[in-house]
């Protein structure tokens, strides 16, 4: 099912049971931020960048060695080495992507809007790994017209199989439809990004299929927000503009009993919204990256995860 209205969509997601693969990953991996400048063609549709000189190399590269030594409490992480060519592969989510299907393990490749992050998608090296290491299947979208940054416009709850996809310059309908068939997923929800977001996993998480953390701000008909609260209430928590700048909903669960975003991020939460998710079953995990977060993008676009 792949559909634009919310209430259809929610009417057929309440009754889809969490069988449909495990709620969190078996492994991630990280591509370290070599060469981290302010990539132009990016800033283009990106409001979150910095100005040039907002960018600190060497801050980076600490804060992201940081992130990995953090999330492997919770699971194995891989780190792939950067290329200064690529000033915005620390954001590998956009572009890789795994699922298990009918066929088993699936390597997905996105495809990017900008030339800039194109050249990503042809590493040899992580389509290597992926496909000759652990045996995934190959699917390769990065050569169509139509955009589709992965998991950076499509927001999934693994538990259920339903997707939320963000339409904008970054994905565009066909894309989505690409995504939706290329993960397998039992329904989509598609639906339109205020003007100047991105990505919907700036404005959306759903953490391992428990809980959910959305900003209504960031989507052109707020509705749309409200109707996937209301999937998850009442462990949602419903974030401010300040919240969504902060980059608070740019978060992930990489383990049953943890949500980990950026220090700024988890900063932003009011009482009352940890303690939604307290009684999800999560505890708030923070890592500096205020660094990064010049870049455009915060802790959960940095994390690839392994299924």
């Amino acid at each position: 099912m792949i559909s634009r209205d919310p209430d259809a969509f929610r009417a057929f997601a309440a009754g889809c049971a969490t069988d449909f693969g495990p709620a969190v990953p078996r492994a991630a991996f990280l591509i370290a931020p070599e060469g981290f400048a302010r990539a132009e063609e990016s800033a283009s549709d990106n409001r979150y960048m910095a100005a040039a000189d907002g960018f600190d190399p060497d801050a980076a590269l600490a804060e992201h060695r940081a992130l990995q030594k953090a999330l492997a409490d919770d699971l194995p992480v891989i780190l792939f080495p950067g290329d200064p060519a690529s000033p915005d592969a620390l954001f590998p989510n956009n572009v890789f992507a795994t699922a298990r299907g009918p066929d088993g393990p699936r390597l997905l490749v996105g495809r990017m809007r900008h030339p800039v992050r194109q050249r990503e998608a042809a590493r040899a090296d992580i389509r290597g790994f992926f496909t000759g290491v652990l045996g995934c299947r190959e699917l390769d979208l990065s050569q169509q017209p139509h955009p589709c940054e992965l998991t950076g416009s499509l927001v999934i709850d693994r538990a259920r199989g339903l997707g939320y996809c963000g339409l904008s310059e970054r994905c565009d309908e066909a894309g989505a439809r690409l995504m939706h068939e290329a993960f397998g997923l039992r329904a989509t929800l598609l639906f339109d990004l205020a003007p100047g977001e991105y990505h919907a996993n700036v404005v959306l998480a759903v953490l391992a299929g428990r809980a959910v953390l959305v900003s209504p701000a960031g989507f052109a008909d707020p509705a749309v927000a409200a109707a996937i609260a209301g999937l998850y209430a009442p462990h949602a928590v419903v974030l401010d503009r300040g919240q969504q700048a902060a980059f608070a909903a740019n978060a992930i669960a990489l383990s049953p009993r943890r949500a980990w975003m950026s220090a700024v991020a988890a900063a932003s939460l009011r009482p009352e919204q940890r303690a939604v998710l307290a009684a999800a079953g999560f505890e708030v995990a923070a890592v500096p990256l205020a660094a990064i977060e010049a870049a455009g993008g915060s802790l959960r676009c940095c994390v690839a995860e392994i299924w």
